[in-house]
């Protein structure tokens, strides 16, 4: 989510992008985000490769290479870019190819690609100049898209969530609890603005969007594990964490120690167009 904690500056709600301290926060826990964070459901990485006129993928923020290692097991050469030095050095363990730079700043150096992807990573780049980048590095009818894991917490547990994060950070505009509503509205909006920013760069098609519903059967653990993931968190000192963490682990529990959590990954996705 791009919302920030008030201790973190506030750009305009809708350019999450601006938010540096925020998107490149991730890396204080590497080793757990590739551990916690979901992956991608294998209908979204068989359509990318379907719809990529070749093999070759630039995997936009990378991260630690989830959706990279997805791609490159159905056969495609993957190139990540990665602003965190410390989450590319785990992608790199798992044999992923990253240049350390922000998307923006990345210079193809003669490369091009048959496909750009992001997973979870488009709102952190600016939607116009990330777009002209993707055209940029693209061959003609080359396929850019971008693609988020929108979830839905059960009320128990948003509800816990809620209460504590707002204890130990009054004030904040964001309210766990709409998590259980879905997480969908918000990433509705990001889609919207990554079509129009996709549309302003130019050299792209009709943008499109892309939608796979699925469940995963959370653990206590698991959940746990993968909060201090999440943006709203990586900022939060510790003994403010731990009493988050604490909480949302006593609702899971009342639940009898696992839940169903709800997905629904979403695409935008567009064609390059005209010529090399």
């Amino acid at each position: 989510m791009p919302t920030l904690p008030p201790e973190q500056p506030c750009p305009a709600e809708d350019e999450p992008h601006r938010a540096r301290r925020m998107a490149e926060s991730f890396g204080s826990d590497a080793e757990r985000y590739e551990r916690a964070r979901p992956r991608y459901p294998e209908a979204l990485v068989r359509r990318i490769v379907a719809a990529a006129p070749g093999p070759d993928i630039l995997d936009v923020g990378c991260g630690t290479g989830i959706a990279a290692r997805q791609l490159r097991a159905m056969g495609c050469h993957v190139v990540g870019v990665e602003p965190d030095a410390r989450m590319a050095d785990v992608a790199r363990r798992f044999g992923v190819e990253v240049d350390v730079a922000r998307v923006e700043d990345w210079e193809p150096a003669g490369r091009t690609f048959d496909a750009v992807t992001a997973g979870q990573a488009w709102h952190w780049i600016d939607p116009v100049a990330g777009a002209a980048k993707a055209a940029q590095a693209l061959r003609p009818g080359g396929l850019l898209t971008a693609f988020w894991n929108a979830f839905q917490l059960p009320p128990e547990v948003a509800e816990a969530f809620g209460t504590a994060y707002r204890r130990v950070v009054p004030g904040s505009p964001f309210d766990p609890r709409a998590m259980a509503k879905s997480t969908l509205d918000a990433y509705a909006a990001m889609l919207t603005k990554s079509a129009d920013g996709i549309l302003e760069a130019g050299g792209f098609g009709e943008p499109e969007q892309w939608r796979f519903d699925w469940e995963w059967s959370c653990t206590r653990d698991a959940w746990l594990d993968q909060l201090p993931t999440y943006g709203i968190l990586t900022g939060l000192a510790p003994d403010k964490l731990a009493e988050v963490v604490r909480e949302a682990g006593a609702a899971v529990d009342a639940l009898g120690g696992s839940f169903t959590m709800r997905y629904a990954t979403v695409a935008v996705a567009a064609t390059r167009t005209g010529a090399a």
